[in-house]
């Protein structure tokens, strides 16, 4: 059994972290932390965990102690020192923050204010997208878990981008999110009476997720890739749904488009080509590790447009870095994420 300990455990993403260990079948939760929450049990912060997980949350030095793999939910600059810690114990450590995500030390001192501590860290950390990068993931140390909108994203581009199908100048991704994606400290647009029975854009053009998808494109294709970006918060609790824009250098069947989509992801379980004809929707991926794909034509404009559907706090977060510790402990990789979406 692999000894499992979750930094910020109290937050969205620490606790759905919780969840779904509780039902890995080779991994035990050994300890958890909290700043907040420092000598309650769980429980309290979450009357869902009662009888279930009651364990209490000490500091962060105990979860490193007691733990082979460490998960960090942290806000961005506040995982490199931890990481340090794991590194020279031997441990296996998952940001499920920013601060290794961007290989570009400009780009995170641009987005994100500030620096890098160790370039030696960040020259070992890899970026943990399985369906893309799997076999840097297998024996890493530390592992960069994707936002939640480039995931989206680049699961629906990747197999236009290998295969230099699309102009790279032409991008344009419209995304939606639920408010967990802002976390769970409260901001005026995540409250209540500003987001319920409310739809509008946030950070137009300039959201922090930008230069990592970019990042990650430009990887895939091989080339630069710029994009432009808006996101938009729906009154929801939970879900990600990215449509995305391009124009194909040449003509395309929706045939041949499906048949790309489907040999790309031909050996991978988490992503799911939806039939010619459907639309990908939120709620056929809820507390689920899925990420629904359909492909549409605009043969009027020249667009293809590609529909991605994800549970920002699974495959978004947590559930993606289960898959990662999969992976990197050569375990099988969805080990502890048969969740079936429910039907309603």
């Amino acid at each position: 059994m692999i000894k499992a300990g979750i930094i910020g455990a109290t937050g969205y993403a620490g606790l759905e972290i919780t969840r779904l260990l509780l039902g890995h079948p080779k991994a035990e939760i050994t300890a958890v932390s909290s700043v907040s929450f420092t000598g309650s049990k769980l429980q309290e912060v979450y009357p869902s965990m009662r009888g279930i997980f009651e364990m209490t949350l000490q500091d962060d030095r105990a979860v490193i102690e007691k733990s082979d793999v460490v998960f960090a939910s942290l806000p961005h600059g506040l995982s490199e020192g931890i990481a340090a810690e794991c590194y020279d114990s031997g441990k296996l450590f998952i940001d499920m923050g920013a601060d290794f995500r961007l290989k570009n030390e400009d780009d995170y001192k641009q987005w994100y204010d500030g620096a890098y501590q160790s370039k030696k860290l960040h020259e070992e950390a890899v970026y943990g997208l399985p369906e893309l990068f799997r076999e840097r993931i297998s024996g890493a140390k530390i592992i960069a878990n994707p936002g939640c909108y480039p995931t989206s994203v680049a699961l629906g581009l990747a197999p236009l981008l290998k295969a230099n199908a699309i102009d790279l100048r032409n991008i344009i991704i419209d995304s939606k999110s639920g408010v967990t994606g802002a976390g769970r400290t409260l901001s005026q647009n995540t409250h209540f009476p500003d987001c319920n029975e409310a739809f509008a854009p946030y950070k137009v053009a300039v959201h922090r997720h930008t230069p990592e998808m970019e990042q990650t494109l430009s990887e895939i294709s091989g080339e630069k890739v710029t994009v432009t970006f808006v996101p938009h918060l729906l009154p929801i609790n939970r879900g990600i749904l990215s449509t995305v824009y391009t124009i194909p250098h040449d003509k395309l069947s929706a045939e041949e488009l499906y048949e790309k989509f489907s040999a790309f992801y031909n050996m991978d379980k988490f992503v799911r080509i939806l039939p010619l004809g459907e639309t990908a929707n939120l709620k056929n991926v809820k507390y689920s590790n899925y990420c629904d794909i359909s492909l549409h034509l605009d043969e009027r404009c020249g667009r293809v447009i590609i529909v991605s559907a994800i549970d920002n706090m699974v495959k978004g977060a947590a559930g993606q870095a289960v898959q990662n510790m999969n992976v990197a402990c050569g375990f099988e990789e969805d080990l502890g994420l048969l969740l079936i979406p429910p039907a309603f």
